[in-house]
């Protein structure tokens, strides 16, 4: 393990100070692009495309809304190879004020444009010219989305292009973090566990599961989460199995399993863990729920012990057990759930499994449910290292339902 992922993976305070290395801002979007462009030279395409908004942000680091659906509307990316990106977005006034780093490569761009297939067209057009003023006829281009619009008007715009991946390509640079990117992996983790902590003390008979969820988003809140990593999940008694993975109005009654699984969002960067609870401070677990519970706890740990260098995600996956089905755990990063995944032979093939590689950050997330008992959903945020696999999580676990 690199020597300095071990005080990034320890947490470090969110301020600025000159009596410790915290995190670099400039050296991490220094490394970001730099690992960009070696992807895109290990790959040879001419250029990357990318509309993904974290793929964006990694490369620009520019900040702008985030939808909580699908858009097209907010900011894109042209990585010529052997040259610095450049960015399209709505936000140009703001970006040229206060991001000096891509001032002057930055394009001013209308939103919602890459909806429509005029808009594509526009686009291509000034990409087109900016190629050309850095001497580039592309033959092969990555492309990391596409809209139906997009998809229409790209290949006529790029009539002899051959399209590839281009998701895949910024998936290979994004896969091994640097320092400062486990760092803020790490703070995203403590801003999630404070809004664990928070919803774990508001849990009693008689709330609402919503207000439960109203609790952890607040805290993460006022910490500076910038977003969620989804739109959050609790879920108590019936609805934990089959595990219904929203959050409802719903009453939590006395002796109810609930589920809690969320996520914060530091500087771009993802926490996200989930830990079950029994509602009622004199509640008494039956035996078939702490069999459940240890089902996924055993599960969990299991996986982790399994978690170094060299092992693959498909051997992860298989010291779950065979009682532990569907997807197991992802990536993360600055996308909320991203490759490589950990799953059974349903979702992620021997064939197809990433070798773990240090500097790789997953969420791990084994979920476990029995007819007339309910579900336990439990998950760690793990760092792998030069040995082994070290947690970004030390939150603790119901100690009711423990064996």
């Amino acid at each position: 393990m690199h020597e300095d992922y071990r005080s990034a993976a320890q947490g470090i305070g969110m301020m600025g100070v000159d009596w410790e290395q915290r995190i670099d801002y400039e050296r991490m979007r220094r490394e970001r692009q730099q690992k960009a462009r070696d992807a895109v030279d290990r790959a040879e395409v001419d250029a990357l495309f990318l509309f993904r908004l974290e793929n964006v942000r990694y490369l620009s680091c520019l900040r702008t809304h985030m939808w909580p659906a699908s858009s097209w509307m907010s900011a894109s990316a042209l990585l010529p190879r052997g040259c610095d990106p450049i960015t399209f977005s709505q936000d140009f006034n703001f970006a040229v004020e206060r991001m000096p780093w891509i001032r002057d490569s930055i394009v001013n761009f209308p939103t919602g444009a890459l909806e429509i297939v005029s808009g594509v067209r526009k686009w291509a057009g000034v990409v087109k010219s900016l190629l050309a003023e850095r001497g580039i006829t592309p033959k092969r281009i990555g492309v990391d989305s596409w809209s139906p619009a997009l998809f229409k008007a790209l290949p006529e715009e790029f009539p002899r292009v051959e399209f590839v991946d281009g998701e895949a390509v910024m998936i290979e640079a994004r896969k091994v973090k640097t320092f400062d990117e486990v760092a803020c992996l790490k703070m995203a983790a403590d801003i999630t566990a404070a809004g664990m902590q928070a919803a774990r003390e508001f849990i009693r008979p008689g709330v609402r599961e919503c207000e439960v969820l109203a609790e952890a988003w607040r805290k993460m809140t006022a910490l500076g989460s910038e977003w969620t990593q989804c739109s959050n999940i609790v879920c108590s008694g019936p609805y934990t199995h089959p595990y219904r993975r929203f959050t409802s109005d719903r009453i939590i009654q006395h002796g109810d399993f609930v589920i809690i699984d969320i996520g914060g969002l530091f500087n771009g960067y993802y926490g996200d863990f989930t830990r079950t609870w029994i509602c009622g401070e004199d509640a008494r677990p039956t035996k078939e729920q702490i069999e459940v519970h240890m089902e996924s706890y055993t599960a969990l740990k299991s996986c982790v012990a399994a978690i170094k260098p060299g092992v693959t995600t498909w051997e992860v996956a298989r010291a779950s057990g065979e009682k532990i089905m569907g997807r197991l755990g992802h990536g993360l990063g600055v996308a909320p759930s991203e490759l490589p995944y950990l799953g059974v032979e349903a979702l992620v093939s021997k064939e197809e499994a990433a070798v773990l590689e240090p500097g790789m950050v997953f969420s791990i997330e084994p979920y476990a449910g029995r007819e007339g008992v309910g579900g336990v959903r439990l998950e760690h945020n793990v760092l792998v290292t030069e040995d082994g696999a070290e947690l970004l999580d030390n939150f603790p676990f119901e100690s009711r339902l423990l064996a």
